[in-house]
């Protein structure tokens, strides 16, 4: 057996004490360390599917701070 330990997805009725958390839809999704790093997958994402509600919640301060809605890409 490897020593590595397997990543293991956040309890549905436990809500994190650290970290910053990508929220999808009013779902916790992915935690982060940073909260650059948090605004940065969560731009992505909105990037790529606008009709997502995203949003970044500080464990910490136990607040979310949603991302401003972005211009969709216009086809060519």
């Amino acid at each position: 057996m490897s020593a590595a330990k397997k990543l293991t997805n956040l309890p549905a009725n436990a809500m994190p004490i650290d970290g910053f958390v990508l929220t999808v839809d009013g779902k916790l999704k992915t935690r982060f360390e940073t909260a650059k790093e948090a605004m940065t997958a969560a731009a992505k994402l909105k990037a790529t599917y606008p009709v997502i509600q995203v949003a970044v919640y500080d464990a910490a301060e136990r607040k979310y701070s949603p991302l401003e809605p972005v211009e969709p890409l216009e086809a060519k």
